[in-house]
């Protein structure tokens, strides 16, 4: 039970730290440790038909397992420092951008060849967002689509599992520094190594606190976004969608001087629903295969929530606001834009007579009685303001699903290595609070890795 290296959390970061160790080192013995299944295993029991909302599962599908929350996301791999998290604060720009091109070369060697690469670079699009107020963000993005995604995943793992030692359905208790060494203990069993890398993503929010709290790490608060997912006929964000696909588009409401984004843009994609610790939530996917392709695009709209004295749980206020959709729905609630903005709730027969079909069986309902006030005027600002560059946007048969809520860990105390007050404890990815994105929390993964083979190159 003796590792050179412990990761914890089989997400991206896990999943990269791992590979890059194994290629710098392939002596090198290692561990990892996840809460959720293997990736062939990963099944949501959702079909639709006889499951049409959440059961929830002991570890939810979605959001655990190998590959992590990713897995199953539209597999949007972004290569910029504008979003997704702030590791170049860290590692310096140039750095983080190598890092994350890096992944790149790994995913399309993995199985993304035929995939496309897309870029906001001399678009013209930014200067029509410019013109109505919008702010467009730089960025390149690879696009795998869900089912790629799962495919690179797929191969990664059949290259790792020789070489790494996996344990699924295995949930970590307690990390003690035992000076020498770590100690990693689960419900049966326990570990020892002498580096541990923590990567348990967004949805080891909670657990990632407690395991500071017990080793004396320093953090500090971070934010939560509340908003919700807008569903609308493919064609009208098909001119934007075209040229390039993952279009991060700012806006500053007039209102209350708020900032509204797009994010996780799914062309043709399908709205999903997502389980983060019993609080059911909606997300959203897309496929490179164009068989499978949907009618409809989907992307969420968000208000940052940031909180200071003497309220800091940023994460609590975004689960009081999901539990309260979660109680009024039985999960999520889907609206028609124009009966929310009649001041009337959805019914069954609304959205059925509709011009739009759902992708989601959720239930109709009233948003305002969920989301704050001024997030939803800030939301009904920003669908107009999209209006003005994508005409059909504010259409009465628009759907708003409900809530959509991204959770950010407190930002842990890490150097630029991306280590702990405790020598050789690493924490990365989302569950860092430095990165929020898949490339992001891969890179920082790859970066552990490198600075951990350094040192035992040194050692040696």
């Amino acid at each position: 039970m003796k590792y050179d290296t412990i990761i914890i959390g089989a997400g991206p970061g896990g999943i990269f730290s791992a590979y890059e160790l194994i290629k710098l080192n392939p002596d090198c013995k290692i561990l990892v440790l996840e809460c959720g299944n293997p990736l062939n295993k990963r099944k949501c029991p959702i079909d639709g038909k006889k499951i049409k909302s959440c059961v929830k599962c002991s570890t939810c599908a979605i959001m655990n397992g190998f590959g992590g929350a990713g897995a199953f996301s539209d597999g949007k791999y972004n290569i910029t420092n504008e979003f997704g998290g702030n590791l170049y604060e860290y590692i310096g720009k140039k750095e983080a951008l190598d890092l994350m091109n890096y992944i790149d070369e790994i995913n399309v060697a993995y199985g993304g060849e035929q995939t496309r690469k897309f870029s906001t670079a001399n678009s013209s699009l930014k200067k029509v967002c410019l013109q109505n107020d919008l702010h467009l963000l730089d960025a390149s993005v690879r696009h795998l689509g869900t089912d790629i995604n799962y495919i690179i995943l797929e191969n990664l793992y059949n290259e790792l599992k020789d070489k790494v030692t996996f344990c699924f359905n295995s949930y970590v208790n307690e990390i003690l520094d035992c000076e020498t060494h770590y100690t990693v203990k689960t419900k049966d069993e326990e570990y020892q190594g002498n580096t541990v890398i923590v990567s348990t993503g967004r949805s080891g929010s909670k657990w990632m606190q407690s395991i500071c709290s017990s080793l004396g790490i320093q953090t500090k608060s971070n934010r939560v976004d509340i908003g919700v997912r807008v569903e609308i006929p493919a064609a009208v964000f098909d001119h934007i969608t075209s040229e390039v696909y993952e279009s991060k588009i700012v806006y500053r409401t007039k209102k209350f001087q708020d900032k509204v984004r797009t994010f996780c843009m799914n062309p043709h994609g399908v709205v999903v629903n997502e389980n983060t610790n019993g609080i059911i939530t909606v997300n959203g996917h897309s496929y490179e295969d164009e068989n499978m392709f949907s009618e409809n695009t989907n992307f969420a709209l968000l208000v940052s929530n940031h909180f200071t004295e003497p309220f800091k749980d940023s994460n609590e206020y975004g689960e009081s606001i999901a539990r309260l959709s979660n109680m009024l729905g039985g999960g999520v609630i889907v609206q028609r834009f124009g009966d929310l903005i009649r001041g009337q709730r959805s019914t069954p027969n609304r959205i059925s007579e509709s011009f739009l079909t759902p992708t989601l069986s959720a239930t109709p309902g009233d948003l305002s009685l969920v989301i704050p006030k001024r997030q939803l005027d800030d939301i009904i600002e920003m669908i107009y303001a999209l209006d003005k560059i994508a005409p059909g946007t504010a259409s009465d048969d628009t759907l708003l699903y409900g809530v959509e809520v991204k959770f950010y860990n407190l930002q842990v105390d890490v150097d630029s290595n991306l280590e702990t007050c405790h020598p050789g404890l690493y924490v990365i990815g989302d569950c860092s609070g430095v990165t929020h994105s898949l490339s992001h929390a891969s890179a920082s993964g790859v970066y552990v890795a490198r600075k951990i083979a350094q040192s035992q190159k040194e050692k040696c």
